[in-house]
């Protein structure tokens, strides 16, 4: 999958794009599946919310299937790789949960402002790629975006410890108001299967989810080959240590789980 032109002056004005339905209902509902299941396993990468309800699984391309062949999907290393003139790697892999009623907030902040301090990862050359593995909608705890806030650079930020049980580095209100000011604030929505690409300096949060439906939503951080981490101060699982670029798999690597299920069912 390769971005238009127009695609590309978008996103270079923005810092994201967004692209509706790009997979299945059939292949959402496989990821679904998979996210309950991960969700469900006593792993040390599955991060939980202090009411003990899932917030994120990190890594699960390393031990669940479906995942595997998510993360070298071409419909999301594809558009990444144009994006960023060549050959990427994984650097995070998430499975962010935002469990109905219970699922907390993410603080404004930006992924590259992370990646440097904590990774030391030398440029801002990776990008993030999302797939909706539920409905998003305005009521679940959508992502916000601040359009343009890439355009800034790193921006200053606290590492915050206590909010929530991931520490995280964050922007405080009177540098977001100042984005926003200038850029507006989005939260785009859509269904299962629907798609996400923006920059890791894309300044973005989002809210508590308190409605009774889920939200979740699965992550790959993909950074250049050339720019890989330099500092080894996390979990292995956290920020990847294998800087082989992906080999993208056929478009069809999801489907043939979907057939595969469907005849053992049938």
């Amino acid at each position: 999958m390769k971005l238009t032109e127009q695609q590309l002056k978008d996103f270079d004005k923005d810092g994201y794009a967004f692209f509706p339905g790009m997979f299945t209902p059939e292949e959402a509902a496989l990821l679904n599946a998979e996210a309950k299941n991960v969700y469900a396993s006593d792993r040390k990468e599955v991060w939980r919310e202090a009411s003990g309800v899932a917030r994120t699984a990190f890594a699960a391309h390393t031990y669940n299937e479906t995942f595997r062949r998510l993360g070298s999907h071409p419909r999301l290393i594809e558009p990444v790789e144009q994006l960023l003139n060549g050959p990427v790697y994984m650097h995070q892999f998430k499975v962010n949960a935002k469990a109905a009623f219970d699922g907390d907030v993410w603080q404004w902040h930006q992924d590259y402002g992370t990646w440097k301090r904590d990774d030391e990862m030398p440029e801002p050359r990776a990008m993030n790629i999302a797939v909706f593995i539920d409905d998003v909608t305005a009521a679940n705890g959508p992502l916000l975006f601040i359009p343009g806030s890439h355009k800034q650079g790193v921006v200053e930020a606290g590492h915050d410890l206590a909010t929530t049980s991931y520490p995280l580095w964050t922007l405080d209100r009177a540098k977001v108001t100042e984005l926003a000011e200038q850029g507006g604030c989005v939260a785009p929505t859509g269904p299962a299967g629907s798609m996400l690409v923006f920059s890791s300096l894309l300044v973005h949060a989002s809210p508590a989810n308190i409605s009774p439906f889920d939200r979740t939503i699965a992550y790959l951080s993909l950074c250049h080959v050339d720019n890989h981490i330099r500092a080894f101060n996390r979990e292995e699982w956290i920020a990847h240590r294998d800087f082989t670029p992906i080999t993208a798999l056929d478009d069809d690597c999801l489907c043939e789980l979907v057939d595969q299920q469907a005849a053992v069912a049938g």
